[in-house]
């Protein structure tokens, strides 16, 4: 699977919006779309799940047995 920040940028450019256009269609901050876009690591789940919704994706953490 290729990386959240490709994977975002490539579906964002397929529809042809700018991190701005489409910041507001998914009713993030610009920064957000940046810092995906970027990818930077200090990264809010909330926030990622609410741009992955406009395609139909969610990503889930991982629970680990210690």
């Amino acid at each position: 699977m290729k990386e959240l920040s490709e994977f975002v940028k490539m579906r964002r450019k397929a529809v042809d919006l700018t991190q701005e256009e489409f910041a507001d269609r998914a009713g993030v901050a610009l920064t957000v779309i940046r810092k995906i876009e970027q990818n930077k690591t200090n990264l809010n789940l909330d926030k990622v799940n609410q741009v992955l919704k406009m395609f139909g994706h969610k990503l889930c953490p991982l629970a680990l047995k210690i």
